[in-house]
């Protein structure tokens, strides 16, 4: 599968994706690691599988109907809110 290395431009890529910044010595230090990463995961692929377990079946209780916080009473202590919702921080 991998040839024991990896690229520093691999590192680099993935660090751009991650929004990393990364020396050029941490480069080198990063692609070693990868490299025995992946020479991790070849290890688990010769791994045999083994049977998967039954599928699982619903042994709780069934589903029952009862009263419930009302949306008033849900949004009471809520710092903001909006028609009805929990309004949260901006994203971005």
């Amino acid at each position: 599968m991998s040839n024991g290395s990896v690229d520093p431009d691999t590192v680099r890529h993935v660090a751009g994706l991650a929004r990393v910044d990364l020396a050029e010595s941490e480069v080198e230090a990063f692609a070693t690691q990868f490299a025995e990463v992946l020479e991790y995961f070849e290890t688990l692929d010769e791994v045999p599988a083994v049977e998967s377990e039954p599928d699982l079946t619903n042994v709780l209780r069934t589903d029952e109907m009862r009263d419930s916080l009302t949306q008033d009473e849900a949004l009471g202590n809520a710092p903001d809110t909006e028609d009805g919702y929990f309004e949260g921080p901006p994203v971005g």
